[in-house]
């Protein structure tokens, strides 16, 4: 049996908010640590019907980043139930939303004049 490891390396300031945050996946094809500014884990604990979350974000982000990596993860999420179950509905709506959602962000943008 092969083994694949996902490794994630957290800074933390004094107050031990995420300073930077680096992340290695042995499959990757990647030589060491990647920077990266925001990660979010989801694991399905199946003996108590719930998802586990770890969500981090470093300081550097923007809020409008952060948005963006949300709005980008759910229609990864969307294309995942697409590919695993075949819910073609479940997988458009959750599409539909993110193209609210990021026409949101972006009206928010225009309206602040970014």
């Amino acid at each position: 049996m092969k083994e694949s490891q996902i490794r994630v390396k957290v800074e933390l300031d004094d107050q031990n908010i995420p300073e930077k945050i680096f992340w290695k996946a042995d499959d990757s094809g990647e030589q060491g640590l990647q920077e990266t500014r925001a990660f979010d884990l989801n694991i399905w604990d199946h003996e108590r019907k719930e998802t586990l979350r770890i969500g981090l974000w470093g300081k550097e982000m923007t809020v409008e980043e952060l948005k963006f990596f949300y709005i980008d993860a759910m229609g990864g999420i969307a294309q995942n139930i697409m590919n695993a179950t075949g819910d073609e509905k479940m997988a458009a709506e959750i599409h539909q939303l993110c193209k609210r959602m990021s026409d949101h962000v972006v009206e928010l943008r225009n309206k602040e004049g970014k």
